[in-house]
């Protein structure tokens, strides 16, 4: 964080920390974060760690297009392809034993994923082309959501690598890089990547998710235990930003 946050009375590295578990960690650090390779059939596949949470993030390419995308009059073809994606929890991702199927907070976040990995990509130039990202949590321990994001754009452009190699695309759809991930207010105190038991304690929880070009896709805010002021609402887009930036770097390794 900048000066700017510094003169409003927010802490930066080695001035705050926090207790999450028996590790201490800056209130502007990430959790320790990796994408790496899954074997799967799938042709983008990948597994994202944040702290404990695992999220599993495959990518499956379609022939068919969802049936209401225009079609070319005089073709017939598609005129444009498609990116979604469906998420979960496995039955074994919390402590007590998660029940199968999709309910109202599972359809809301795979919303939110689908929008997030549309705005990687120009849809106009991948016509034909269905791509579905599944994301199943193996461990939750917080943030879900967002490491979803980040670890499913990694596995989306693994899977439009797998489509040109295949002859499926011509040129490269892909616009910006996207990532998400949560912030909040712990004791006063913007807080980066949060836990669960960070999660539980916040007086205000928000995700974000962003471009490469540093514009918001997505934000979801709430005071959960509280309000809170046009000043705290910068600090933490500002620290998002920040922990984004990172997200994006550790994306481009495991694409590369």
């Amino acid at each position: 964080m900048d000066s700017t946050n510094q003169s409003r009375g927010f802490a930066l590295v080695g001035d705050a920390g926090y207790q999450s578990g028996m590790n201490q960690r800056p209130a502007n650090e990430l959790r320790p974060t990796t994408i790496e390779p899954f074997p799967a059939g799938a042709p983008g596949s990948v597994v994202i760690t944040a702290g404990k949470t695992k999220v599993l993030c495959t990518a499956s390419v379609q022939a068919d297009v969802p049936r209401w995308i225009k079609k070319d009059p005089e073709t017939g073809l598609p005129t444009h392809g498609w990116v979604t994606a469906e998420y979960s929890m496995l039955p074994g991702s919390t402590p007590d034993r998660k029940r199968r199927g999709t309910d109202g907070r599972s359809t809301e976040i795979q919303r939110l994923i689908g929008r997030a990995l549309r705005a990687a990509v120009d849809l106009d130039k991948m016509p034909g082309l269905a791509i579905t990202c599944d994301c199943d949590v193996l461990v939750a321990d917080g943030g879900t959501r967002t490491a979803a994001i980040t670890g499913a754009y990694v596995a989306l452009g693994q899977a439009l690598n797998w489509a040109r190699e295949q002859g499926r695309l011509e040129g490269d759809p892909v616009v910006s890089p996207i990532a998400a991930i949560s912030v909040g207010i712990i004791d006063g105190v913007p807080t980066l990547d949060l836990d669960y038991p960070l999660d539980v304690r916040a007086e205000v929880d928000m995700n974000v998710a962003m471009n490469g070009e540093g514009q918001f896709i997505e934000v979801q805010g709430t005071g959960e235990q509280g309000t809170f002021d046009r000043v705290q609402l910068d600090a933490l887009l500002d620290l998002a930003q920040d922990g984004i930036k990172s997200l994006m770097a550790i994306q481009q390794q495991a694409l590369s």
